[in-house]
């Protein structure tokens, strides 16, 4: 029985002083995170409680202070929030509300608003949630109401999944503005 050729031995070039790891530097927080991190714990659940009205989620991340830097809070917070039952989530959509209208919004818009928000309460029985994170002040209402009327045609578990996914972005949203 006759072996087939080997193929010859990889070698290795030397690393030639390169780390295999970049360094890593550790910032030190701000003054506001810096704040939250030693803040009593009753404290650090109001503020929690402010950015998403869940009590496990406010406990789980002040539970896991001190975060060295606001992107490990905002990690924690993700986290946190793709880990909320369906109780949670309940309890979260309870607190919330329609965003704001501008100020020099008219009168039918306020209307279509409200028409389109009882359509999708009656469908689903909480608030719509939406996060505007980056949507210009004067595409706002159009926004709303094009994601209201393309989530009212969702299965409720399909848009249970969407809620919490726009829960999760308006407590991160939320974070980023207090620290």
């Amino acid at each position: 029985m006759t072996r087939g050729s080997t193929l010859p031995a990889h070698r290795l070039s030397p690393l030639s002083g390169c780390l295999a790891i970049p360094a890593q530097t550790r910032t030190s927080p701000t003054p506001r995170l810096d704040g939250f991190n030693t803040a009593p714990t009753p404290e650090a659940h109001r503020t929690l409680l402010a950015c998403l009205r869940s009590v496990r989620w406010a406990r789980r991340i002040a539970d896991h202070r001190p975060y060295p830097t606001l992107d490990a809070l905002l990690a924690a917070s993700d986290e946190a929030a793709y880990d909320l039952s369906p109780g949670d989530l309940a309890e979260a959509l309870a607190a919330e509300s329609l965003p704001g209208l501008p100020a020099d919004a008219y009168g039918a818009a306020h209307t279509a608003l409200d028409a389109a928000h009882a359509a999708y309460e009656a469908r689903f029985g909480h608030a719509f949630v939406i996060c505007l994170d980056g949507v210009p002040q004067e595409e706002s209402l159009d926004h709303v109401l094009a994601g209201i009327r393309s989530r009212l045609a969702n299965d409720p578990e399909d848009e249970r999944v969407v809620a919490a996914e726009e829960l999760r972005r308006l407590a991160r949203q939320r974070l980023m503005r207090l620290a």
